[in-house]
């Protein structure tokens, strides 16, 4: 059974920005199926080395085949990207000339009813990219008290009903314990008022705060930022691609500061965003927002 098709968001706009190059090391922190790698790849050899991260077995099999004849020495980790560094040390590498950060996800995963991320679809309530989490969207639904759920869904959802939901949820769980997708789908749009036209699915937001909470994305994003110190060589270029404010703001926030110290030079004055074409040939592209550094100076010295 083949691979579905992968469409990378941007690729064009990721080369011209990484700007890879013959004998370079390349670290792609979310390798995902090997999108943005199969363009990479190439422009390294000869003599390049590309080490791909993610924290989706699955994702990393397809990439595994997607990538079988890449002409560069690869090395594929199963592990988040907030242990970058830990995971460059296992396989020898220093710092790296490239670094990219693609933070959505595959179509695959979102299409996967068995995951449980798409309200669209019945599943079960995991939202796990790692199964190897302790934590499900289950047990979060489930056994956060009412004011730390209602919480939840305010800050990585920036849901305006934060409390109406929570406190449906909290009394649908008095009964039976909540399980699946659609039935969390349907006391979301019940916190709604009637008759009144949403832009958005009245369960978006929720779906993405549980998931953003379940596998911690904005607390592995911030180890990311904190950490390029300890992988950029001086010259070398990071593109982070971000596809929500939280995570937008994160790392516009640190790359400024680092441009202010004349630690690393701005590669985008403002993020660069999908055109109007790949917009409509993959419509999922259409919130992403890119940004790119090449890192100067001021590396932090790492303890021996």
């Amino acid at each position: 059974m083949s691979d579905p098709i992968h469409v990378p968001v941007m690729p064009d706009e990721v080369l011209t920005l990484l700007d890879p190059r013959p004998g370079e090391i390349v670290l792609d922190c979310t390798l995902g199926q090997g999108g943005h790698a199969a363009r990479i790849t190439p422009r390294l050899a000869p003599g390049g080395r590309y080490v791909g991260l993610d924290a989706d077995p699955a994702s990393l099999d397809a990439a595994r085949r997607a990538l079988a004849d890449a002409p560069v020495t690869l090395d594929l980790v199963h592990v988040n990207f907030r242990h970058a560094r830990a995971a460059l040390d296992e396989l020898g590498v220093g710092r790296v000339d490239g670094l990219i950060a693609d933070l959505g996800f595959a179509s695959s995963q979102m299409d996967d009813a068995s995951r449980g991320l798409s309200f669209q679809r019945e599943g079960p309530l995991d939202m796990r990219l790692d199964p190897t989490l302790d934590t499900t969207a289950a047990d979060l639904v489930n056994q956060l008290p009412e004011r730390d759920l209602a919480d939840v869904i305010y800050r990585y959802g920036d849901e305006r009903l934060s409390r109406r939901i929570a406190r449906k949820i909290v009394d649908a769980r008095r009964n039976k314990p909540i399980r699946d997708t659609r039935e969390l789908a349907a006391l979301c749009a019940s916190a709604y008022p009637r008759g009144r036209h949403q832009r958005i699915d009245p369960a978006t937001r929720t779906f993405q705060a549980l998931r953003i909470a379940v596998n911690d994305e904005l607390g592995a994003l911030d180890a990311l930022l904190e950490s390029l110190p300890e992988l950029m060589s001086p010259g070398g270029r990071a593109v982070f691609i971000s596809f929500h404010s939280l995570e937008d703001r994160r790392v516009k926030q640190t790359f400024r500061e680092w441009v202010r110290d004349d630690r690393a030079e701005a590669l985008t004055k403002k993020p660069m965003t999908p055109t109007a074409r790949e917009i409509a040939d993959n419509p999922r592209s259409r919130s992403a927002k890119t940004r790119g550094i090449r890192w100067l100076n001021g590396s932090i010295e790492r303890e021996s």
